[in-house]
């Protein structure tokens, strides 16, 4: 009798976490793009990037939660006070609280800067002016009114868009 108990009871809880587990996984994969105050609470009001400190163009900034508690927060600085060099190839920060993966490219946990150039490329800096990455980006035609900078969900990820180029940024 001790062990029918023993088998309902580890059965019931088996069948339980394999109904839960769906969920779970659900809850961990979706992705949420901020708006209003959940933006205006994660974005931060200013940057540090190669030696100076730049504030938020808070309309041109946009994030994204994955799952609960996973982020990506991107905005645009002010760099009038960068030289023309670094304002060439660095437009704002890229904030990442959790690896992921940029056009399939991996990025770790971190803070970066990051630009977009003329020629279909994202660049990622370290906070000291370097290159980490440069990625190809993809030209949406179909974008009706592009701004600046700006998210929009895509399968089980983002696209960061500035103008009409995107990447595809998914958590990992």
């Amino acid at each position: 009798m001790m062990n029918l108990r023993r088998v309902l009871f580890t059965s019931s809880l088996l069948l339980f976490a394999i109904c839960c587990l769906p969920a779970f996984v659900v809850a961990q994969n979706s992705v949420t793009i901020l708006t209003g105050a959940e933006l205006n609470q994660v974005v931060p009001p200013g940057f540090y990037f190669q030696g100076l400190s730049a504030p938020t163009q808070m309309r041109n900034s946009a994030a994204a939660r994955f799952g609960t508690r996973r982020f990506v927060i991107t905005g645009l600085v002010d760099t009038s006070g960068y030289a023309a060099d670094v304002r060439a190839k660095y437009e704002g920060f890229f904030i990442t609280d959790s690896p992921i993966s940029i056009n399939r490219f991996d990025v770790g946990t971190g803070a970066y800067g990051f630009g977009f150039s003329n020629d279909g490329k994202m660049q990622i800096l370290d906070l000291a002016g370097n290159q980490i990455l440069s990625i190809s980006t993809t030209k949406d035609n179909e974008l009706k009114r592009p701004r600046p900078l700006m998210m929009t969900k895509s399968g089980g990820g983002i696209r960061l868009y500035s103008g009409k180029e995107y990447v595809t940024i998914v958590a990992k």
